[in-house]
């Protein structure tokens, strides 16, 4: 889709990027955007990215060069000295890679239209992550995927095929069988030009249904506001997300869902407020549709967004809320491993995963294929949506499967 360059910009598509812990993720996110998405006080002590990041770029083709080396983030072709055409805006969201991150990943992939799953061509092929991360776009229902062979700089071409015969192996049977393997340096900059192509050729902009009522996906909360601020001059609360469906507006009246949670009171309070901005980056706009992450400013006391407090919650339309369900009917799909996984059993507990919220909660009932679980944490969703499911083993939460919604 080539957009008129008079017009404003907005991303078509959010795009995850995932895999194995210092595969090279964060790197080709600045690569691609010129953006470093670790910006937390540890993730830069320790380089590894904890929370989710974002970052966006415009992909340019020039009408004159041959493909891949037409494609670009930067609207000059360098090599004829003329303008390059926008094809479109892609919004990404950098996962964390590290095991005991797996659900702030889930959380992510939640918003997730497509996925890159980075892999590095100097380890063997699959590490654990990697393996991790592959199941739980399958999960989640991010069947779009591109395959970086990534650090290709740092291995011989007999490793490099051996790595990448590897990598063609362990896909196979799974949703990214069919999907491409673009070898690239980050570091180095060689062959960013093939993954864009690889992504302008692979992954499509999804038809978005306007008309439904809106429903935005919460991933991130914030309290912009600086210590010494002039109450005057003072923002609101600020949401981060991507819209699951239809169009909100700045100065709409929204509701927030579930709500805010009072842990010392053991209180839920459903949050009533008005769009005061809407931004993607640095550009404000008065409306935004499907596609894209982006910040959502409320006129709510910023007490309430601290530390990523109301991540987790769904943004509605104040007079068309969607339902909140404190347990859930699920219809449920098991993952395969090589390990037997024994049945679940009534009174286990599981973790549930829905959108990007998290929750716990314990069977009450089970009938064939369907179980019956009492939240201790309230969740708002569609019925029909999935959830993710996962379970104890050896003293840590292990991805099992998935759950479908269903009526009572």
């Amino acid at each position: 889709m080539i957009i008129d360059k008079k017009e404003v910009i907005l991303p078509e598509i959010s795009m995850g990027v995932v895999g194995h812990l210092n595969h090279g993720k964060t790197t080709i996110l600045e690569r691609l955007t010129g953006k470093r998405t670790t910006t937390h006080s540890e993730e830069i002590r320790r380089g590894i990215t904890i929370k989710l990041g974002y970052a966006q770029c415009t992909i340019y083709k020039c009408e004159k060069c041959d493909e891949p080396e037409c494609y670009s983030t930067v609207p000059m072709c360098m090599k004829h000295n003329s303008k390059s055409v926008v094809q479109r805006k892609i919004s990404f969201v950098d996962a964390p890679g590290h095991e005991t991150l797996m659900a702030t990943m889930l959380s992510g992939a939640a918003i997730m239209d497509a996925a890159i799953l980075v892999i590095a061509a100097n380890e063997p092929c699959p590490q654990q992550q990697t393996r991790e991360h592959l199941i739980a776009l399958d999960t989640v229902g991010v069947k779009n995927i591109i395959i970086v062979q990534n650090k290709i700089d740092l291995v011989t071409p007999e490793q490099l095929k051996k790595n990448y015969n590897e990598i063609n192996a362990f896909v196979k049977g799974t949703v990214a069988e069919t999907a491409p393997i673009i070898p690239i340096s980050a570091q180095q900059g060689i062959n960013i030009d093939a993954l864009l192509q690889a992504i302008q050729t692979y992954i499509k902009t999804p038809v978005r249904d306007l008309t439904k009522d809106p429903i935005m996906i919460v991933a991130r909360s914030f309290d912009v506001n600086r210590p010494g601020k002039a109450i005057n001059d003072l923002v609101g609360s600020v949401l981060g997300g991507a819209l699951k469906q239809g169009r909100l507006k700045k100065g709409d009246e929204i509701i927030i869902l579930p709500g805010f949670h009072d842990e010392d009171k053991k209180t839920w309070t459903q949050l009533k407020t008005v769009i005061d901005n809407l931004n993607y980056g640095d550009m404000f706009i008065d409306e935004v549709k499907p596609g894209g992450s982006f910040g959502l400013s409320t006129k709510l006391d910023p007490y309430f967004c601290k530390a990523d407090r109301l991540a987790g919650n769904v943004v509605c339309l104040a007079n068309k809320p969607i339902n909140v369900f404190t347990e859930l009917f699920l219809e449920t799909h098991i993952i395969e491993r090589n390990k037997e996984v024994t049945p679940l059993k009534i009174n286990e507990p599981l973790l549930i995963n829905a959108w990007t919220s998290r929750t716990s909660g314990v069977i009450k009932n089970i009938k064939k294929d369907i179980i019956n679980i009492i939240l201790t944490l309230p969740i708002a969703i569609l019925p029909g949506e999935r959830v993710v499911i996962s379970r104890k083993v050896n003293n840590r939460w292990v991805l099992t499967g998935w759950g479908k919604i269903v009526p009572k």
